[in-house]
C-alpha cells in the first residue's frame, strides 16, 4: 500500500486566486518568548490551496460543505492523464481520455504541474481546465466529484459555466492537487474538506492510496 499527500502545503508563500483573502499564518504565542505553548492563528479564504467547491459556491440554495456526501469524497477514483499539449479539456479530450464507465470519481492530471513548478508564488491564468461542454459530458456520464491540478476546474477566463454546469447537477468540484507524483490510474480518495457550517468551500486534506 503506497499513500500519495496530493495535497498543497498552507503557507503565506501559497498562490491564491486573484482577489480572494491572502494567506496569514502566525504565531501568536511563542515558548521562545516565555509562553507556555505554541499558539498560532490563520486568516484564509475557504477556496485556498487543495479545496473543494461546494455546490452553494455557485448555485443559490445548494448544498454547504458540512452537507456535502462522505460517501462521494472518498472512494475509488480514476487519475487520468490529460496529454501535455492540450490546453482545455472539452467534450472531446474526454470521449479520448480512457475514463472507465462507471467511474463516478475524476481526478485530471494535466500538464499544470509545470506551473507549480515554474514560479509557483505567481498566480498562471494559463492553466488547464475544463470548458462547459466537457463538464456536460462528466455530468452525463456520471460523475460525483472532479478534481483538476489548478486552482479551479474553470478556465480563468469563463469560469461561472463550467463551476454552474456541475455543482447545479450536485458534483463536487475537488481544486488544487498536487498530482505530480501519481501515475495515471485507480486509487482510493479520502477527501476530508474542514466541516465549515454554510460555507461555499473549505480546504481539504486529500489523500490517494494505490493497493499493490
Amino acid at each position: 500500500m503506497k499513500i500519495y499527500d496530493i495535497s498543497l502545503s498552507i503557507s503565506p508563500a501559497l498562490v491564491t486566486w486573484p482577489g480572494d483573502p491572502r494567506i496569514v499564518l502566525e504565531r501568536v504565542s511563542k515558548i521562545e518568548e516565555g509562553a507556555d505553548a505554541n499558539v498560532s492563528q490563520i486568516q484564509m479564504g475557504v477556496h485556498t490551496g487543495t479545496h473543494v467547491d461546494a455546490p452553494f459556491h455557485f448555485v443559490h440554495g445548494a448544498r454547504t460543505v458540512e452537507s456535502l456526501p462522505l460517501d462521494v469524497l472518498v472512494g475509488p477514483a480514476q487519475v487520468v492523464q490529460i496529454p501535455l499539449d492540450e490546453t482545455v479539456i472539452d467534450a472531446g479530450v474526454l470521449e479520448r481520455a480512457g475514463i472507465a464507465p462507471g467511474t463516478t470519481r475524476v481526478l485530471f492530471k494535466t500538464g499544470n504541474a509545470r506551473l507549480w513548478r515554474r514560479e509557483p508564488e505567481r498566480f498562471h491564468k494559463e492553466f488547464v481546465a475544463i470548458s462547459e461542454d466537457g463538464a456536460n459530458w462528466l455530468v452525463q456520464n456520471g460523475a460525483r466529484l472532479v478534481g483538476i491540478d489548478y486552482l479551479s476546474v474553470a478556465p480563468f477566463d469563463a469560469g461561472v459555466p463550467t463551476h454552474v454546469a456541475l455543482l447545479k447537477a450536485g458534483v463536487i468540484a475537488l481544486e488544487g492537487l498536487d498530482l505530480s507524483e501519481v501515475e495515471a490510474g485507480v486509487y482510493d480518495l479520502y477527501c476530508l474538506p474542514l466541516k465549515l457550517q454554510g460555507s461555499d468551500g473549505a480546504p481539504a486534506r486529500t489523500i490517494l492510496i494505490r493497493r499493490e
